[in-house]
């Protein structure tokens, strides 16, 4: 009997890493296959009620601390033996995998980082050592990572990969990657949705949802302009429109909490009574206050797969490939779709992208009503592919 072995997802305060899950439990069936989730923070998991749709293993790393010795022998250490630290930091990821025959890495953005993809290639020559199947799941690929002759060669033990978006699968084709790719929407979009009652200041269909992150700001080149071009946006919303706005959070770690960031647009705009901000919600729950707004912009990947897979009108801030990528597949073109943080130059480009999302709302609502459930149908036919894989 088949056993399936999931791995290298973040925890689900991060609501994204949440959604992937969840969605790979839809579309995999897993209720009804044998199935184990690795966690690295397993009471994030419980917390979210995970547990109720697939068996969470519990682990924990092995890391030094910062500039202790044990830290500076590490990193000498990995100068002869590269794999060193990434045993220490997913090892346990390995000893739990015993007794399984299909590990999935839910993929996400992992392969768009300096060190993650190490990681997860150590991980992957791991499986294939122990005669499993690997399956690279959902996943984003920074085109210039795929350059890298390590990363070619940890692609190439996979047995299956699953790009998210066109521009990966084609980078991917480019670099000789081509036994076994296949082009399949992000799993999030097989998410079920909760309608919750909706809080005061939530007005159903005329309300502009927004998404920001500190994570985003990190990638900005001006001082503070992330931020300044989402108090224009709110300006210009309240100033020329009879729209309300909900500040709706994604991921909720203490270190990196989309709340902060949403609170202090709210604490400018409270007075005004045209703001209101959601709390923390399981993902379900979250994508339902975004199916209920009348046009979304955000930040979090997933927050804006919400609202795409919704069929509202979406304008992405982006840092990375899989916000382009997701975007062209949809629209044909990443422009006006996607307005890249590094871009930000003025206070008033946000504002300005926004303004052309609502001059081309009914066009761009129709091309969603139109496009989205055919192109949700393709994560069904992954599921089929993976579960044939003996």
């Amino acid at each position: 009997m088949k056993k399936y072995f999931l791995h290298s997802n973040g925890d689900a305060k991060n609501h994204g890493c949440e959604a992937i899950i969840r969605g790979t439990a839809n579309i995999l069936d897993l209720n009804e296959l044998n199935a184990d989730y690795i966690s690295y923070d397993s009471p994030n998991e419980l917390q979210y009620g995970l547990d109720k749709i697939i068996k969470i293993i519990s682990c924990s790393r092995d890391l030094p601390k910062n500039k202790s010795i044990d830290y500076y022998f590490t990193r000498f250490i990995e100068k002869f033996s590269p794999d060193y630290y990434s045993r220490r930091v997913v090892g346990c990821t390995i000893r739990k995998i015993e007794n399984h025959s299909i590990a999935i890495a839910l993929g996400g953005d992992n392969y768009c980082y300096a060190q993650s993809y190490k990681y997860l290639a150590y991980i992957n020559k791991s499986i294939k050592k122990k005669g499993m199947k690997s399956v690279l799941w959902g996943v984003s690929i920074e085109p210039d990572i795929l350059k890298l002759p390590d990363v070619q060669n940890d692609m190439q033990r996979y047995d299956m990969i699953f790009a998210r978006e066109s521009i990966t699968y084609d980078a991917l084709i480019e670099a000789g990657i081509t036994k076994n790719v296949f082009l399949s929407p992000d799993p999030a979009f097989a998410l079920e949705t909760i309608k919750l009652p909706l809080p005061d200041g939530f007005v159903e269909n005329n309300t502009i949802g927004i998404n920001v992150s500190p994570l985003i700001q990190s990638y900005e080149k001006g001082d503070n302009i992330t931020l300044k071009n989402y108090f224009s946006l709110v300006q210009h919303i309240i100033d020329n429109t009879d729209f309300q706005i909900a500040l709706i959070p994604h991921v909720v770690w203490s270190y990196n909490n989309d709340l902060e960031t949403l609170n202090e647009i709210y604490q400018k705009f409270n007075t005004t009574g045209r703001v209101v901000v959601i709390g923390d919600h399981n993902c379900m729950e979250l994508k339902g206050f975004i199916a209920r707004c009348r046009m979304f912009i955000g930040a979090r990947t997933h927050a804006t797969i919400a609202a795409y897979s919704s069929m509202v009108p979406t304008l992405v801030v982006g840092y990375s490939v899989k916000a382009r990528g997701i975007a062209k597949d949809i629209f044909g073109s990443h422009e006006n779709y996607v307005i890249p943080v590094q871009s930000l130059q003025e206070e008033t480009d946000l504002t300005n992208a926004f303004i052309w999302m609502q001059k081309n709302e009914p066009s761009i609502k129709m091309h969603l009503n139109s496009f989205i459930p055919d192109y949700k149908k393709k994560v069904w036919e992954a599921g089929k592919a993976v579960n044939q894989l003996t």
